[in-house]
């Protein structure tokens, strides 16, 4: 759900990053730049428990220079002012930190190499979910046009299987090239020499295809897609719910309201005895 999700909101990224990065002006002094030497020691005593780890000097005349600083595993990076060595704050905006921290969730997990182990895993699974999906869909030559459509006047249980049904058909194609890209990036070794050959072109063209980064209309779809796995889950939760686990609970409900009565009788039979 989170990867599916968060996959939807990443698809306009790059749109979203042009449009809301910090866009900071500084005023050019008569006064001399700072030489880079300069600037880090500013931002040295600006931030004394971090070191400064690079700084990168703006091109042009009234572009603020980009500093970047480390303390143990957390790293910081800000804008200073290269005349006055003024500290101009954050050098990414807010949208762009919360699309950061969305990438991170939707590659890592938030956990790093392992978090991307894991998350392979999952794309492992959805590709097989996929391919064994698209066998159990199959309700034979004359049912099958049924299964492509929702009714949505039925009751919740058919309406929830119309819902994954029909997903499952018309979205399966997306799903799979999901799947299957989402294995490449966290196994690349996975796909053999032939792959790194291309590395490149290859890289580029199934980020392209993973994030739908064609046009403006196959960015919305691969957008409204893009939460179809997340909908999935849930109504196969659904399904699971309704044909296994409600039986179970209901077989144990009254085994135990059974056992419970079958008690209260031998116990009535025990005090009149």
């Amino acid at each position: 759900m989170a990867i599916s999700i968060s996959g939807s909101a990443l698809v306009f990224r790059h749109e979203l990053t042009r449009s809301f990065s910090r866009k900071v002006v500084v005023l050019v002094d008569s006064g001399r730049r700072m030489s880079v030497e300069e600037l880090t020691e500013q931002a040295q005593r600006a931030y004394p428990t971090y070191e400064v780890d690079n700084v990168r000097e703006a091109e042009p005349p009234d572009g603020p220079d980009y500093v970047v600083l480390e303390r143990a595993h957390k790293r910081i990076e800000r804008l200073f002012d290269p005349y006055t060595g003024a500290d101009l704050g954050n050098a990414h905006s807010a949208v762009e930190r919360i699309l950061t921290w969305l990438a991170d969730l939707h590659d890592n997990l938030l956990g790093g190499r392992t978090g991307r182990y894991v998350n392979g895993i999952g794309s492992c699974v959805v590709t097989l979910l996929s391919l064994t999906g698209a066998i159990l869909w199959w309700p034979g030559i004359k049912n099958w046009r049924r299964s492509t459509t929702v009714s949505w006047k039925a009751h919740f249980p058919r309406l929830n299987w119309d819902l994954h049904s029909a997903m499952g058909f018309w979205c399966w194609l997306f799903v799979m090239i999901w799947g299957i890209s989402g294995i490449y990036f966290c196994f690349p070794a996975l796909f053999g020499p032939s792959v790194h050959l291309f590395a490149g072109l290859f890289l580029s063209w199934i980020a392209q295809l993973h994030f739908g980064r064609f046009n403006a209309l196959t960015e919305s779809l691969w957008t409204l897609f893009g939460l179809v796995p997340g909908i999935s889950a849930v109504t196969g939760a659904l399904m699971w719910w309704n044909r296994v686990l409600r039986k179970k609970f209901r077989r144990a409900y009254r085994q135990a309201e059974g056992a419970s009565a079958a008690n209260s009788t031998n116990s009535l039979l025990t005090i009149r005895d």
